[in-house]
Parts: C-alpha cells; sequence; structure tokens
C-alpha cells in the first residue's frame, strides 16, 4: 500500500485524527495497520465512532465570552483610528510640501 492510498482513505475516516490528538494511537500505528489489513472493515471497526462529541452550535455560542469580543473590537477601532490619523496627517505633510513656499526662477540653482 502506497502512502497516498493511506493518505485517501485517512480523509474518509476523519475520526482517526482523534485518536492521535488523544495519544491513543499514532498515524504510523495507522498506517502500519493499514499496511497489513487494507481498508479491512472489521480491523477499522473500532475506530469508526469518533472520541469526542460533535459539538453543537448552542455549545459553541455558549462558550463565547461578549466582554473579550468587545475588548478586541475596542483594541481594532484603536488601531484603525491611529492609522487613519497618520494617514491624514501623511497626506496633509505631502500636500503642503508640493507647493514651494517662495517662488523661484527656474534659473536660480541652490544657493545661486
Amino acid at each position: 500500500m502506497s502512502k497516498e492510498q493511506f493518505k485517501e482513505f485517512v480523509r474518509t475516516k476523519p475520526e482517526l485524527a482523534d485518536y492521535v490528538e488523544s495519544g491513543e494511537m499514532t498515524w504510523q500505528k495507522f498506517y502500519e495497520l493499514y499496511d497489513l489489513y487494507g481498508d479491512d472493515k472489521n480491523i477499522w471497526s473500532k475506530y469508526n465512532t469518533s472520541k469526542t462529541p460533535k459539538r453543537k452550535v448552542s455549545d459553541i455560542v455558549e462558550r463565547i465570552d461578549p466582554d473579550s469580543i468587545q475588548k478586541h473590537i475596542e483594541t481594532a477601532q484603536k488601531a484603525l483610528d491611529i492609522f487613519s490619523e497618520f494617514a491624514t496627517k501623511t497626506t496633509e505633510n505631502i500636500t503642503n510640501n508640493i507647493k514651494p513656499s517662495i517662488e523661484r526662477p527656474l534659473s536660480k540653482f541652490f544657493g545661486d
């Protein structure tokens, strides 16, 4: 069995990643099983169910901290304000520096 075939097999069984993340198995051990038995259902049946329960959207929403989100929004707003102020000052300086304050004849150079 090739590594590419194993990668394709793993893509069809994302629950194997849970066993690797928990430390119960390694990708090497899974590869060795695949190399020996292929995609035999008897071997892989005990790994078919995910060890971590599927999270519901409501569970995820419950763990969101509104105060933390508000702090991040305020920080981003401050950064945008600073950038906007810097951009405005830079634009003003550029437009002010384009026009010379004293008209000089074109024939005069430097300190002539």
